[in-house]
């Protein structure tokens, strides 16, 4: 599709001349290679809401852990990549957007407003092509898709679905059956037989349409490069229908690395192909405030990528990979206020579930009908599950917490914090952000009061804050290796990883 761009458009698109201007250098000195060097392979892995300070937090923890607390930073297998961009992440209407318009600028080099989804921000009319349409019906690559949340949700949407709205949830399925893509994977849909529950079910359509269509890991493994065309949805669904945390996950469920893994086989080697994977749940995470669950899924993204290197080790010369973020999620600050310069990450070892888990496992029983929970009870459970403990507790007998930094003992002040949040989930619950005061809002967000508190506290005795429950506006990274990799040094757009994709592949 060749679409035309109006004269707002146009005057936006030159406001980025000067993001893209500080890679056009770079760029150039690398033309005529990348004129010839097409990669055959294309991995995409996008970290949703995976800032720079969430990769970085990630690294020290890993570097903590495996050193007894020590000051090591243990860097991230993408990390290590030899090409290092940094990449704006602003859309038609906020300079704290959504996933819908960043994943819409990264698909297609076109800015749009939050929420939509490959479309024009003027009319909501007019459609974009994304890289892996392109890609698909010009140079005959084929296609996978994957995300560790729900199919049809903005991120992965972007790459197939063109709607006004990311919350037209039955549409976008409708497209992705229409899509003819080879390997879809991820969450279940969110409105699979629409709002009214009145349509065929998305998964029947995707049947009707070709696809064969896998919801357990057993049906799961039979699949390969002889399947056809393939839609796989995960057996282990947690919150949101969504896969399970990495912090969550049984012994023997999959893991985002083994769709990936899936995804390769299924597609094969023989024609050239672009897979797209979203580690979705960082997100999730993030805006939930829970630093130990985003880092965990950040592990699980980074074990993901593993999987394309060793993919790569075998087709040096044909593969390109990719890892970016389609924006930063909780404004994560690695430091805290009471623990000055200091950081005790390996207290969130103590962490055994995110905090989606113990709202449904845990706290869920607190507010059944006909409960009966005290605080004490409560933070029985806390201990267990976040490791943090009572002034009274046996095992901080002799541990005045307020004079030990990164303490696991509650100060009174935190004990206090804690009770006020308990009251406040049996008596109100998390909810709506219209419905809740201001301060609700600002202390819990839109999350069970207690789950909150207890996160926000572990993370603060970790030397770790978070200054938001939404997006924010800060630059994320990219990283890359392999065939073309080059383009992606310096500083530019998110619009520019599809020109680069584009450049590289030559499609139109």
């Amino acid at each position: 599709m060749d679409f035309t761009m109006d004269r707002r458009n146009f005057v936006k698109a030159a406001s980025l001349a000067g993001a893209a201007s500080l890679a056009a250098g770079a760029t150039a000195a690398f033309a005529d290679e990348a004129a010839t060097a097409t990669p055959k392979y294309i991995f995409l892995f996008i970290g949703d809401g995976m800032g720079n300070e969430q990769v970085q937090i990630t690294s020290f923890f890993k570097g903590a852990t495996e050193n007894d607390g020590a000051v090591v930073q243990s860097p991230l297998t993408f990390m290590g990549f030899p090409h290092v961009g940094s990449v704006t992440t602003y859309d038609s209407t906020s300079f704290c957007p959504d996933s819908a318009s960043t994943a819409t600028s990264i698909a297609t080099g076109n800015k749009t407003k939050s929420g939509t989804i490959n479309m024009d921000p003027e009319t909501l009319t007019q459609p974009f092509e994304a890289i892996s349409e392109k890609l698909h019906s010009q140079k005959g690559y084929k296609v996978g898709v994957l995300s560790t949340v729900n199919m049809n949700h903005a991120t992965p949407a972007a790459f197939y679905a063109h709607q006004d709205s990311r919350k037209n949830y039955y549409a976008i399925g409708q497209e992705m059956a229409e899509s003819g893509f080879e390997f879809f994977a991820g969450g279940a849909w969110l409105a699979p037989t629409d709002k009214d529950e009145d349509k065929t079910d998305l998964n029947e359509l995707a049947a009707q349409a070709g696809y064969t269509v896998a919801t357990t890991q057993t049906d799961a493994q039979a699949l390969g490069a002889d399947s056809g065309n393939v839609l796989i949805i995960a057996e282990a669904l947690a919150d949101g229908d969504a896969m399970n945390y990495e912090l969550d996950a049984a012994e023997g469920e999959w893991r985002f690395a083994d769709y990936v893994k899936k995804g390769i086989e299924c597609l094969g080697d023989e024609q050239p192909f672009f897979m797209m994977a979203e580690g979705g749940k960082i997100d999730w995470a993030c805006h939930a405030n829970d630093a130990a669950s985003s880092i965990h899924d950040v592990l699980a993204l980074d074990t993901a990528v593993q999987a394309a290197i060793d993919f790569y080790n075998e087709h040096a010369d044909e593969t390109l990979i990719l890892v970016t973020a389609d924006h930063e999620t909780g404004g994560l600050s690695i430091g805290y206020k009471t623990t000055n310069y200091d950081t005790f990450l390996t207290n969130l070892t103590k962490q055994t579930m995110s905090y989606a888990k113990f709202d449904s496992d845990v706290v869920a029983t607190y507010t059944a009908e006909g409960a009966e929970v005290t605080f004490a009870d409560a933070m029985a459970d806390v201990k267990e599950c976040f490791g943090l403990m009572l002034p009274e507790d046996p095992e901080a007998a002799g541990t005045d917490p307020a004079g030990v930094s990164g303490s696991l003992v509650l100060t009174p002040y935190e004990v206090a914090q804690l009770q006020d949040a308990f009251a406040r989930t049996l008596e109100v619950g998390g909810g709506k952000q219209a419905k809740m005061s201001q301060q609700d809002y600002e202390l819990y967000g839109t999350y069970q009061p207690f789950s909150m508190a207890v996160c926000h506290i572990l993370d603060a005795k970790s030397g770790i804050t978070h200054g938001t429950y939404a997006h924010t506006g800060a630059p994320v990274n990219i990283y890359a290796m392999g065939c073309g990799s080059e383009l992606f040094d310096g500083a530019f757009d998110n619009t520019e990883i599809f020109n680069k994709l584009a450049q590289l592949t030559q499609v139109d």
